[in-house]
């Protein structure tokens, strides 16, 4: 992901879908990026995450105070802005 995000509008984005709070919104994202950063890039200079795996490391620290469904909601949340704002996709 080359542009910037707005954290803030990405934050209040996820919170006004979710009905979540800002500040668990916040640390599910801090950790989830905690995640990214030490995952392997392949030869292709990518990164593949896999959700499950990503879900249980954030579920796993003392902090978090959400349940599965609430973690993947925000991340699938995440996704959904980040796919509109052109700044992210899938891959087939």
């Amino acid at each position: 992901m080359s542009e910037q995000v707005n954290e803030k509008e990405l934050v209040a984005y996820i919170a006004e879908q979710s009905k979540q709070d800002a500040g668990g919104i916040s640390l599910v994202l801090r950790y989830e990026q905690e995640f990214i950063g030490k995952a392997r890039v392949d030869e292709n200079g990518e990164v593949d995450i896999d959700i499950d795996d990503l879900v249980d490391y954030i579920l796993g620290k003392k902090d978090i105070k959400l349940h599965e469904p609430e973690v993947e909601q925000i991340l699938e949340l995440e996704m959904d802005y980040l796919t509109e704002k052109g700044l992210a996709g899938y891959i087939d």
